[in-house]
């Protein structure tokens, strides 16, 4: 079975950071507010998809998609 997880990583509506947002995520979204807010947002979508296919969508402040990437998912060998 292969699943894949969908991520929107969007400008928080306070302008403070994105939140990363996903039905994948335990606990519901996660807030970056860091000056690699977008890029670190992206490697945790990836790390909590380390099983799985997973398409992280990148939005703008105007709710437009700017960016969309693809992550086949891969467990590193131990």
């Amino acid at each position: 079975m292969n699943c894949t997880h969908v991520y929107e990583v969007r400008p928080r509506k306070d302008r403070r950071g994105f939140d990363l947002i996903s039905d994948a995520l335990r606990f519901g979204r996660l807030w970056y507010g860091e000056p690699n807010a977008v890029d670190n947002a992206i490697g945790s979508a990836k790390f909590y998809s380390m099983s799985h296919n997973a398409v992280i969508r990148v939005f703008d402040a105007n709710g437009n998609l700017s960016k969309t990437h693809e992550y086949a998912g891969d467990i590193p060998e131990l």
